[in-house]
């Protein structure tokens, strides 16, 4: 079976711009139904795909969080290009992590990280997610069991590196936190099985913005984009957006 390579997409209405980030192993399917909720609403929608991803996993491991960041600074530099001053970031999971960095080091109108990781004390449920993606991408190529398996195996073996960089990245962004000042709307799936939702209650409690919110989404999980709250959560970033000092 031959798996569709998914793409970054732009979604053009309104001179107010959002980026939106995805995360580990994901792609931009994941924050697509989000960017056309608020294309209609009139915001600018972009969002990359990080080198490797959507791709088979043995792609992926051959990058890290330095080549991803380097992908989200050309998707904001994208937009910028384009003409859009104003830009807020919407990240999910890494890609809220990579929102969180944006927010101190670039000058954005607001921050949204959605299920963002701020400790690296759940290794094990970050490779099992990593495993069970790596399994699923090969069981949709129509592999034969024992072929996934030992696939599977050497995978994990050859994806240490990408895992430790990954862990780095996390722990510099959570020491970095109280640097920002940028706007920020904290959103936590209640059975997130991913990451410590303890993250979304440290990230509140340290920016430094006086205009911050936090939101648990109780009966959603950690793709909470594509989770059962979906529609709300759509909602409650238009709102939050509503409440930036846009210029336009």
């Amino acid at each position: 079976m031959k798996i569709k390579t998914p793409e970054p997409f732009t979604f053009e209405a309104g001179k107010r711009a959002v980026l939106l980030l995805h995360g580990f192993t994901g792609h931009s399917a994941d924050v697509r139904m989000l960017g056309r909720f608020l294309q209609k609403k009139g915001y600018t929608c972009h969002a990359p795909i990080y080198r490797g991803h959507g791709a088979p996993p043995e792609e992926l491991i051959k990058y890290d969080t330095d080549d991803w960041w380097e992908d989200v600074q050309k998707a904001l530099h994208h937009l910028r290009i384009l003409g859009y001053d104003e830009i807020a970031v919407a990240g999910l999971s890494l890609g809220g992590v990579m929102g969180l960095k944006l927010a101190y080091s670039e000058p954005i109108m607001g921050v949204t990280p959605m299920c963002a990781p701020m400790f690296f004390d759940n290794t094990s449920q970050l490779s099992k997610g990593f495993q069970q993606f790596a399994r699923e991408y090969k069981q949709l190529e129509e592999k034969d069991h024992d072929l996934i398996k030992d696939e599977v195996r050497q995978l994990m073996e050859n994806s240490t590196h990408t895992f430790e960089k990954l862990g780095e990245f996390i722990t510099d962004v959570h020491d970095h936190i109280d640097e920002i000042y940028t706007p920020t709307f904290v959103v936590q799936a209640g059975k997130d099985e991913m990451i410590n939702p303890e993250s979304a209650n440290y990230i509140h409690n340290e920016v430094e913005t006086d205009e911050k919110q936090i939101k648990w989404y109780e009966d959603s999980t950690h793709v909470i984009t594509l989770s059962n709250e979906k529609e709300q959560l759509y909602e409650d970033i238009y709102q939050f957006l509503e409440t930036l000092d846009w210029t336009y």
